[in-house]
């Protein structure tokens, strides 16, 4: 009976290991393409060269493991999370992953006590990664401040959110932050035929035959994330029928049905040809062309997001200050057109189109902005003058003095807001347009008064 006990029992034990293999092994083999084909080195990490391209910071860090606290933000499916699984995969620091939105300050405090007793036991670090770090509220992000300024943990936040707005202050403050860009589509199209070929992750297993414009058409749509792009590959591949050799064929119909996008009814050249001529229709003033090349390109299959995003830098670059309200108006009416969506949403985005026309035109600004960034890497040490200091901070024995309050001289007074380096140099030259127009004839007011 003993034997026969001892026996049950290692049959059983026996039963519970192999089906927790075999669950572990089907939960990877049936996670989706995008989350099996995570790079797990900084050399198979795709895209964002200027933050972990060879010999850059990020990359030194990981590399020597001295990594500080760090916020990724960026677009979704442009690497956060990702590399920051890479950094937990490279260093031998303990690595605890939180998400904000079902993580408080109970779980954030058990990390840090954990964290506090392998530093002070094993002299070992931890870093916690926390997904969807802006969505954690003050309360929550205080009670990690004093863990990270003590060293117990190393904090890597991952957002989609400008950090600058939408975190604490002082989390922040406390944190290099680095922006991801959206990936380019040759870094899309790298990562797709990774996939199609990988026998390990992907779908390399499988008799596939992609079209290049299959594999074109998934890197243009997919908007710079590899997330999407994947995603799509998976969805082609499983929904299309094989041949009688088992071979499955996946064309450019395939393609947009999978990532449920349009090809474009144009060439590559004339796709881009189409959207200069839209930006110089604006910039033309002529509001007929430019609604014209903006509905052609919408009915090409192209993301009408990148039409309402040039209507508002073209509100600034080239209509600027001639029209205050420019920018204002476009911005509404690309709101509006992200509330309600096509095919409504292309009356309110059409709005913009016209107002922005047929505004008078001015890129004072831009040039305003150019010779003031020439101008800071002229002047390679500055003083700021001693009137314009902040006197809460200072010496008592360093007065701040000789500023001059407009107010008390009805608005404007002359005085020196430059250093000496540049005391003359005017960035802002108005033109006769517009509002612009105003703007020059305050400035010779004020010039008069001098």
């Amino acid at each position: 009976m003993f034997k026969l006990s001892i026996y049950k029992e290692s049959v059983l034990c026996y039963n519970i290991n192999m089906d927790l293999f075999d669950y572990m092994n089907n939960e990877e083999k049936l996670a989706p393409l995008a989350e099996r084909m995570r790079p797990r080195t900084i050399d198979e990490f795709l895209g964002q060269s200027k933050i972990v391209g060879a010999g850059s910071l990020l990359r030194r860090a990981i590399a020597i493991d001295k990594l500080g606290s760090c916020i990724f933000y960026g677009p979704p499916g442009t690497g956060k999370t990702t590399l920051a699984n890479i950094i937990a995969m490279s260093t031998n620091a303990n690595f605890v992953k939180l998400n904000a939105v079902t993580s408080g300050v109970a779980d954030a405090k058990k990390v840090i006590e954990e964290a506090r007793e392998l530093l002070r036991m094993y002299g070992k670090r931890t870093y916690l990664l926390l997904d969807e770090c802006h969505r954690w509220n003050k309360a929550q992000s205080d009670s990690v401040l004093q863990a990270i300024e003590q060293g117990y943990i190393i904090f890597i936040g991952s957002t989609t959110e400008n950090p600058y707005v939408s975190m604490t202050r002082a989390i922040v403050s406390r944190c290099r932050v680095f922006s991801f860009s959206r990936l380019d589509e040759n870094d899309i199209l790298k990562g797709l035929k990774r996939a199609a070929t990988d026998k390990e992750r992907g779908l390399g297993n499988m008799k596939l035959d992609i079209s290049d414009k299959a594999y074109s058409h998934i890197a243009w749509a997919s908007g710079g994330d590899m997330r999407t792009a994947l995603n799509a590959l998976e969805l082609a591949a499983l929904t299309t029928h094989a041949d009688s050799d088992g071979v499955v064929h996946i064309s450019e119909v395939e393609a947009e049905q999978s990532i449920q996008q349009k090809a474009l009814s144009v060439t590559e050249d004339m796709y881009y040809d189409m959207i200069s001529a839209f930006i110089k229709s604006m910039r033309g003033s002529d509001s007929n062309a430019a609604l014209y090349w903006a509905e052609r390109l919408i009915e090409a299959g192209c993301d009408p997001m990148l039409i309402a995003r040039r209507v508002m830098i073209h509100a600034c670059e080239d209509v600027g200050l001639a029209d205050p309200n420019a920018i204002v108006v476009a911005q509404a009416c690309v709101a509006a057109f992200e509330r309600i969506g096509l095919p409504e949403g292309r009356i309110p985005l059409s709005e913009g189109i016209i107002y922005v026309s047929e505004a008078p035109k001015s890129n004072k600004v831009v040039e305003a902005l150019y010779a003031a960034e020439r101008a800071v890497k002229s002047v390679k040490h500055e003083s700021v003058p001693l009137y314009l200091r902040d006197p809460n901070y200072k010496d008592k024995d360093e007065k701040v003095t000789g500023y001059k309050y407009p107010h008390d001289y009805g608005g404007w007074v002359e005085q020196q807001y430059l250093p000496d380096e540049l005391k003359n140099a005017k960035f802002y030259i108005p033109s006769d347009n517009g509002f612009e127009k105003e703007i020059r004839e305050r400035q010779l007011h004020r010039g008069e008064k001098k």
